[in-house]
């Protein structure tokens, strides 16, 4: 019972169109005061409070912060200036320099809003010019910035460790093996629509240009090498790593490059405050909701049921990312893995699946519901950062859908793809 008024009144919440931490929150308020009613309101604020009050979230602000000065900074233009002049000279090079910059963006900054934002508006004109249609160039700036939620450090896979309790370390050194497939398989699409569209070379950028494109870019660069290198090196966490990230970004962008004056920085700091408030609340309402549904007795349940079916966990995965992709249709990532992780996730562990592939798994999911109609986010992101219509950014993104399927049939049952890296990392 307790269970069905949980769904019961999310559903309602949803269709009257409420915000997700509403859509979470009420319901778990209400079945509280409902079927546990013996419980001291007080456990309610502990659980609220308690649920975001962990030092591994603490890399979620400063991520954000980090990747929002560098797309206000010069440090996003470097970049994608660099990939396009080390790349654009050869066929369609300058498809092949978004891949690159959004996954390297991606790299330091853990968000794909954020990447979309930051290297959109300088890839788009670059790919129109030079021969790619209106609505690849949309697909491939909005799926290849789906790259950052599996390259580190990515906030997707912060909020898995913290539901799970799973190495960050581990989870990040998977998603940056499979990230690099995703990115490859984005670039064959490019090479297939280069050759099918006849797509020419733009002029080639001389020696001169390239290695003032270098120097420019030694900045955002060293950021990568040290929050990347520093993580899977083991000389700081992920948490400092992310405060590493803001230390570094600011001394850059507002002391050396002085391309952020100290008013647009406090501008830059309050902007980012809002949208780590946003998610926080949603975590919040997530530790409540999460819960509720334990004390149900579901998770238990579920995971008896599953044993006493005898399933495979090659059809248990399956079924997981069916749920995920209808999921990821109408949810937010992070809504997504806190309504449905801890449930899944217990099962998936008695089944033997490893908990960094099924982190992988996870985190690649809630990637393309990032792009998949109606209500992916990128769609939108996209659309509004490039004044496109929505209709054009679906349009382009149905080939890049059906690749990541492909990529995600790999992913789930070919554990080695994601377990092979931290194995000879020996995170």
């Amino acid at each position: 019972m307790v269970v069905l008024a949980l769904i019961v009144l999310a559903l309602v919440l949803l269709i009257l169109g409420a915000e997700m931490f509403l859509v979470m929150g009420i319901p778990s308020l209400l079945v509280k005061h409902q079927f546990f009613s013996d419980l001291p309101d007080l456990i309610v604020g502990q659980r609220i409070v308690g649920g975001v009050e962990v030092v591994t979230l603490m890399a979620i602000p400063f991520f954000i912060f980090a990747a929002d000065i560098m797309a206000k900074g010069r440090m996003a233009g470097d970049l994608a200036t660099l990939f396009r002049l080390m790349v654009g000279s050869v066929r369609g090079g300058i498809g092949y320099s978004t891949v690159i910059a959004n996954m390297a963006f991606g790299a330091a900054s853990g968000s794909a809003p954020a990447t979309v934002a930051a290297m959109g508006r300088m890839a788009y004109p670059e790919l129109r010019k030079n021969g790619f249609s209106e609505k690849f160039s949309l697909g491939l700036i909005a799926s290849s910035a789906e790259c950052a939620l599996l390259i580190p450090p990515s906030i997707s896979f912060v909020v898995y460790s913290w539901l799970t309790g799973t190495s960050i370390a581990k989870l990040f050194a998977a998603g940056l093996g499979v990230g690099l497939v995703l990115g490859l398989a984005f670039m064959v699409l490019v090479a297939i629509e280069t050759a099918r569209h006849r797509i020419g070379a733009p002029a080639g950028a001389t020696a001169g240009e390239r290695l003032a494109a270098v120097r420019r870019a030694v900045w955002v660069i060293g950021l990568q090498v040290i929050v990347l290198g520093g993580i899977f090196g083991g000389v700081f966490t992920a948490t400092e790593a992310a405060a590493v990230s803001v230390v570094y970004a600011s001394v850059v962008e507002v002391v050396i490059l002085r391309s952020i004056s100290p008013r647009a920085f406090f501008a830059i700091a309050k902007s980012s405050a809002v949208s780590t408030s946003v998610i926080f609340i949603l975590l919040a309402m997530g530790a409540l909701l999460a819960y509720f549904l334990t004390l149900s007795g579901v998770d238990v349940w579920f995971l008896q049921q599953i044993k006493a079916s005898g399933i495979h966990w090659v059809y248990f995965l399956m079924s997981v990312n069916v749920i995920f992709l209808l999921a990821g249709m109408f949810l937010d990532p992070n809504s997504i893995m806190l309504i449905f992780l801890p449930t899944l996730f217990p099962v998936a562990m008695a089944l033997g699946v490893d908990p960094i592939h099924f982190g992988v798994l996870v985190v690649l999911n809630v990637c393309i519901g990032m792009i998949t109609p109606p209500f992916g986010l990128d769609l939108f992101v996209t659309s509004g950062t490039l004044k496109r219509p929505v209709e054009a950014v679906v349009a382009g993104i149905v080939p890049f859908i059906m690749v990541n399927l492909v990529v995600l049939a790999l992913v789930s049952y070919i554990p080695a793809l994601s377990t092979t890296l931290p194995q000879l990392l020996k995170l």
